[in-house]
């Protein structure tokens, strides 16, 4: 099943692709691989989950920011290739979690996000290397923060 096919069966709603907060591409497309910058959880209204997993939301509600953070990807890239179809794998990630000194499941939190790519992509393809780290602090506020490399069709 193809990509944008799964993402109408799963019923998922991707908010509208994230405008850059800063002077950078939120996609560069160099050969055969789609390098997506950092993004946000952002929501279809606009909104963002915010807080500081460990102490101020819980991790269930990081893990809900992740895959938030997965569907504004999921937005970019259909914005900037026209078709979730024109993804092969996931390469690489790095999510980065806005984490008490103390919270120790930053893995757990970025599942959010590869548990959608997963679902999306298949089981296969949607898993790649990856990256999973606590920060002192992400732009406003924001739980989570993922960037992601992608394999291009050729």
């Amino acid at each position: 099943m193809s990509a944008d096919a799964r993402v109408e069966e799963l019923g998922l709603e991707l908010p509208p692709a994230p405008k850059p907060g800063g002077v950078y591409k939120p996609i560069v497309i160099f050969e055969n691989a789609a390098y997506v910058s950092g993004h946000g959880p952002v929501k279809p209204d606009g909104s963002m989950h915010v807080g500081r997993v460990g102490s101020e939301v819980d991790q269930q509600a990081g893990y809900d920011s992740a895959r938030q953070t997965g569907l504004a990807i999921l937005a970019t890239l259909r914005a900037n290739l026209g078709s979730l179809d024109r993804v092969k794998r996931v390469i690489k990630t790095l999510g980065m979690v806005n984490a008490a000194p103390d919270f120790q499941n930053h893995p757990a939190v970025i599942n959010g996000f590869s548990d959608l790519m997963a679902e999306v992509f298949g089981e296969e393809n949607g898993v790649g290397a990856r990256s999973a780290v606590g920060m002192g602090s992400l732009p406003g506020n924001i739980s989570t923060e993922v960037e992601v490399i992608f394999e291009l069709h050729a």
